[in-house]
């Protein structure tokens, strides 16, 4: 294990071996600590490093393929801590499935204020970064369970949403969107039909959720009525912008380049 120090930035590389991730941990908790970031700050900013290490670890190489995990941080002059870890491994997208597996962009998501995946032949790269003003953000209100239903579909997950969701409901309807789409990775279409007349708390929450998706390679798909009040408000907020807005019942699809048309007949050859 090689790390690096200063005032302003850190760094470490380790071999992807799970056992050895408590140490970088520790290491960069007390980087942090030197910085004078709070208790606070520091446990939600290392829970999320963890789950980008641990997934580096665990999904990154395949079984027997020795690899490295990339940890670095920077102290940014506008008071925002950014920490980057990378590997050369090929990134995996969970099952879509309803078990503790796959939660690791949910958690990051919910620990920092922004989460960006860059995924590449050469390995993936996660970018964490805790804004100067961060707030914790790990305390919500549950959502009632007959208010988001969640079907599992072969290769996507469709959320129904029913009732009213104001703005002191959106953080848990948002929570459990995200659960669903396993922090954004899993292709997702929320399904607005049932939505009840008080929308403000998921029209909060889906740019977040899109943006959890986008930064995963999905584009998540929302179904509301045309002309109907889900409709009307997300169209007023914008929220077509960044969502695939539709009125029918279609499952995600991915988009696929068109074929590439026949060559045209050669011309006959003339005779000599």
């Amino acid at each position: 294990m090689s790390e690096r120090l200063a005032d302003r930035h850190w760094g470490v590389e380790i071999p992807a071996v799970a056992t050895l991730l408590a140490q970088a941990r520790g290491q960069l908790d007390a980087w942090l600590l030197h910085l004078g970031v709070s208790d606070d700050d520091r446990y939600d900013l290392v829970i999320a490093v963890n789950e980008a290490m641990s997934n580096a670890v665990e999904h990154a190489y395949p079984p027997g393929r020795p690899g490295r995990v990339r940890i670095t941080a920077d102290a940014r002059p506008d008071g925002r801590v950014c920490v980057v870890v990378a590997d050369d491994g090929t990134w995996r997208v969970p099952p879509a499935t309803l078990s503790d597996r796959g939660r690791g962009l949910l958690l990051m998501r919910e620990n920092v204020d922004e989460v960006h995946v860059e995924r590449a032949a050469g390995g993936t790269r996660v970018t964490l970064v805790m804004a100067a003003l961060h707030t914790t953000r790990g305390t919500y209100r549950p959502s009632p369970l007959d208010q988001v239903r969640v079907v599992e579909r072969s290769g996507w997950v469709e959320v129904v949403v029913l009732g009213d969701v104001p703005a002191r409901d959106g953080p848990a309807v948002r929570r459990r969107i995200l659960t669903a789409a396993r922090g954004g990775s899993v292709p997702v279409v929320v399904d607005l039909r049932g939505l009840g007349s008080r929308a403000e708390g998921l029209v909060r929450s889906l740019r977040g959720i899109a943006e959890a998706a986008a930064a995963a390679g999905n584009r998540l798909v929302v179904r509301a009525p045309e002309h109907g009040p889900a409709h009307t408000a997300l169209l007023a907020a914008g929220v077509d912008q960044v969502v695939d807005l539709v009125a029918h019942a279609s499952p995600p699809t991915i988009r696929r380049p068109p074929p590439a048309p026949p060559p045209a007949p050669r011309p006959p050859s003339r005779a000599r």
